[in-house]
């Protein structure tokens, strides 16, 4: 009896497939999961940067409150 001896396969691994034919990190205008991606991307380089401007001493939320009076 002759047993076939099995080779793992060198394809490469499947990537995800794309939403409704349209890759994930595409810029389309509109509500889309793709505008959502660039969002919460944009929001996060926003926020890294005021966290770092506020590190750097120009802090426009204690700037505020000093005007206001706190």
């Amino acid at each position: 009896m002759q047993t076939r001896e099995t080779r793992p396969s060198t394809d490469p691994p499947a990537v995800a497939p794309a939403y409704n034919g349209i890759d994930r990190n595409a810029f389309v205008f509109g509500w889309t999961p793709q505008a959502e991606i660039w969002n919460g991307r944009l929001a996060m380089i926003g926020f890294l940067a005021y966290l770092l401007w506020d590190l750097a001493g120009y802090s426009v939320v204690r700037d505020v409150l000093h005007l206001v009076g706190y």
